[in-house]
């Protein structure tokens, strides 16, 4: 156990150096796995982890899920977004607020970025709320907040990432994000109201839309929810494989953004190349996070610590508090992709000692890291709000997240305490 804490020491101060995590996985893995075993079987596990991961299958959904938010995302999609959910909530005290939030949940069911959705939102979102007097901290709080419901609303990236990594049923943990999900677009609603009747003048209330203005407005995201309904209805109704989902979604992306004449060749090219860089920056980081994963089962890491936590005789929720807690510390130093494939594997091991899904274990992990989106000094979706706007502080930023932080925190505790919000709705299929 002594050499894996030295191999995680090793990974850290080699990434706060500027090492890529994903290279610095793989030089502490394979070093590691040296000393243990050898220097060649050392080359020929590193070897082999590229080959088993190059070579499988299921991780084809990754690319091609990818390009289907950036097709959507160029198709320029997200103003229309963002104005059906002003008309419908735009009256009420905050309504801009509560219309980012729900744009970023929609706009996340389409990306499965948190970057993206925050990126996208604040050169929607930022110009209309400023024009009506909100307040910088809760404009791009909403806007930084909202893009984490990107990463717990299907098609998450992350949560595929899990999947794959752990050889976790992928249409399963879409499926147990549902009430999760729900629930905590709810709680940012419920946060924005607490934090407007505290102080009015953050959020002016909006005019009241008519209806028939309010189905205008929802009626141009018509192709936007078939496709939606398609690759979804498809998955869970049995008719197509998640890998076949994630191509249809690609596909009807494609021709939803020709058909309104937002994609040109360049535009179809740029996208594609774009999915192919993100996808290949992922895969580089699987065979890091693969390889590591080998030297820290070779050491006796994994079955010290489930030891340790049994010597220790902490219950389940115990144990998990103590994981939660790991993550918000690391969530402040790391990033949130590196540090789900570093830890995800290892603590799993843990507590499926203990009788914990590994599909209720899933949604837990991508949640804690994405609380390390919004947290100082890494918290990668408040930069990305930053770098869009330079005007307004990051102090500002960072203290317009807090209320929605707080209802991070809520909903981990909820489903902690009760774990069918997130196993209920997976017994839906087999």
């Amino acid at each position: 156990m002594t050499l894996a804490l030295i191999g995680f020491v090793a990974v850290l101060v080699l990434a706060f150096i500027g090492v890529p995590l994903a290279f610095s996985m793989i030089l502490i893995g394979t070093a590691g796995f040296a000393v243990l075993r050898g220097l060649d079987p050392a080359m020929t596990m590193l070897a082999q982890q590229v080959v088993d991961v190059s070579s499988n299958y299921g991780l084809s959904v990754l690319p091609m899920f990818i390009l289907m938010g950036l097709f959507i995302f160029k198709a320029d999609i997200s103003e229309e977004l963002y104005d059906a959910a002003n008309a419908w909530l735009g009256h009420l005290k905050g309504g801009l607020a509560h219309a980012t939030v729900l744009a970023c949940g929609l706009f996340g069911a389409i990306s499965g970025s948190s970057i993206a959705a925050s990126a996208t939102m604040s050169k929607v979102a930022i110009p209309p709320m400023r024009r009506s007097g909100y307040h910088d901290a809760i404009s791009t709080g909403s806007i930084a907040s909202g893009g984490v419901l990107a990463a717990v609303i299907p098609p998450s990236v992350p949560l595929i990432v899990y999947g794959l990594l752990t050889e976790t049923d992928i249409k399963k943990l879409f499926l147990g994000t549902l009430f999760p999900g729900l629930i905590l677009v709810l709680l940012f609603m419920l946060a924005i109201v607490i934090t407007i009747g505290l102080r009015p003048k953050l959020g002016p209330q909006g005019q009241l839309r008519s209806m028939r203005e309010r189905l205008r407005k929802t009626s141009k995201l018509w192709s936007v929810v078939v496709l939606l309904i398609l690759v979804m209805g498809g998955m869970y109704g049995g008719l197509f494989t998640v890998t076949e989902s994630a191509g249809i979604g690609a596909m009807g992306a494609l021709a939803i953004g020709v058909a309104r004449r937002r994609l040109a060749v360049k535009d179809i090219i740029n996208c594609m190349m774009e999915a192919t860089k993100i996808t290949t920056m992922i895969f580089v980081i699987l065979f890091g996070a693969l390889t590591f994963a080998n030297f820290i089962n070779l050491s006796g890491m994994t079955f010290e610590l489930v030891m340790l936590i049994e010597d220790l005789g902490l219950s389940r929720v115990g144990v998990l508090i103590a994981i939660a807690l790991i993550y918000l510390v690391m969530g402040c130093v790391m990033e949130s992709m590196g540090l789900l494939i570093l830890t995800a594997p290892i603590f799993l091991a843990v507590v499926q000692n203990l009788g914990v899904d590994p599909i209720w274990f899933g949604i837990f992990v991508v949640m804690m890291i994405e609380i390390g989106m919004l947290t100082p000094p890494v918290g990668m979706n408040v930069f990305t709000v930053k770098a869009i706007n330079p005007d307004i502080p990051l102090t500002t930023i960072f203290a317009g997240t807090v209320p929605f932080l707080a209802a991070c925190i809520v909903i981990i505790g909820l489903i902690i305490a009760w774990p069918d919000l997130v196993m209920a709705p997976t017994t839906w299929v087999r």
